[in-house]
């Protein structure tokens, strides 16, 4: 039974990057927003969702039933501490692999053709914002009161990453260069096509053509069933790999080091290949960068107002965490920037940093940051 939930997670976490991908870019369309604010706005913070909730839980939970989050806070720091190291190493390495194979196959080239503004200013708005956060933990006693001004510039601070992104110049996308609605598919079944669509100028090829445009309501529509798919699904597939963990006799640290972390990343894995599939170099690597930025700035906030957020002896391995997120970040678009390229190979660097990470914390046998 584990298994045919594993499998089925998997199933509907990939038709709901499926549905996301499509509904998000016709939603970018119809506001006429620029790529990054679609990318590494709209589509980050909704697929960081899955992560993001089990440190809410994990924290904010217990505070709202009059509790104490108490050990509860240490998977919730985890969280929050795992979830940009995962997206920097892991859910890079997975892009570039992805990349390269498509190249094998004749279908795109290695290097991927993205805006490296767009992607420059995520990378400095995520080390920023990472460094302030991790820098708050090694603060002495006297001055923890600095934390609170520090939480409320890292809001403040991701309301001007996204306010740069909305007034960017919109993207040049033509209706005719989008695949075409999948919901809009369905709702078309037995009824006349004109009922949910409105009709757009046609492409440059055919410049007298009418193409059909879903009405703004479908989109949405769509968007939110993919969102519920992707949540139900990574919430599904970690729930699932945890009893299959107990009844093999897997050891706990193995979900919680690997599986689990894999399982609420993977809407921004998902979401990425479809997009690298598709050419769509700058959505793919902005869905990435955006949500690292995202998790750097939000979910930081909690563990700094309501945790004990302090580096030690029991917290090192999990901090240790942030210091393989900067390393691989720097590596991968400081090449991009000197080079004013990206390469599929430059990607594969998170790789190495990943395995390492996760063989140092199993050998020291200690808790790390992973959801």
């Amino acid at each position: 039974m584990d298994i045919v939930l594993l499998v089925g997670s998997l199933a509907l976490i990939l038709v709901g990057a499926e549905l996301f991908t499509n509904g998000i870019e016709w939603f970018g369309h119809k506001l006429n927003l620029a790529e990054g604010a679609v990318g590494s706005v709209l589509a980050a913070v909704a697929t960081a969702m899955p992560e993001t909730l089990i440190p809410v839980i994990a924290i904010v939970g217990p505070i709202v039933f009059g509790g104490h989050p108490g050990q509860s806070a240490e998977v919730g720091v985890g969280a929050i501490l795992g979830a940009p190291f995962m997206l920097s190493t892991l859910a890079m390495f997975v892009t570039g692999v992805g990349v390269l194979l498509l190249a094998r196959g004749g279908r795109r080239a290695t290097d991927l053709s993205v805006n490296v503004t767009v992607l420059g200013r995520d990378v400095l708005f995520f080390l920023v914002a990472y460094a302030a956060a991790i820098g708050t933990a090694f603060l002495p006693a006297s001055v923890h009161w600095i934390k609170w001004p520090v939480a409320v510039g890292l809001l403040v601070y991701y309301a001007v990453y996204v306010r740069a992104h909305f007034n960017d110049e919109p993207s040049e996308t033509n209706a005719a260069d989008l695949n075409r609605l999948h919901l809009s598919r369905l709702r078309e079944l037995g009824r006349p096509p004109e009922v949910d669509v409105e009709l757009l100028p046609g492409s440059p090829r055919e410049p007298d053509a009418q193409v059909s445009a879903p009405r703004l309501r479908v989109i949405v529509t769509q968007v939110v069933i993919a969102l519920a798919a992707i949540i139900a699904g990574a919430q599904i597939f970690v729930g699932a790999v945890e009893d299959l963990s107990h009844t093999v006799g897997l050891d706990p640290r193995i979900l919680t080091l690997v599986i689990a972390p894999i399982a609420t990343e993977l809407p921004e894995k998902f979401n990425s290949l479809l997009w690298v599939r598709s050419g769509k170099d700058t959505l793919a690597m902005g869905n990435i960068t955006g949500a690292m930025v995202f998790q750097s700035c939000i979910p930081t906030v909690l563990g700094i107002a309501f945790t004990e957020w302090t580096f030690g002896a029991s917290s090192a391995l999990s901090f240790a965490s942030a210091g393989a997120a900067f390393l691989a970040t720097i590596l991968i678009f400081g090449t991009m920037m000197r080079a004013g390229r990206l390469s599929a190979r430059s990607l594969l660097i998170g790789g190495p940093i990943y395995a390492i990470y996760i063989a140092a914390a199993l050998i020291l046998q200690v808790p790390v940051a992973a959801h």
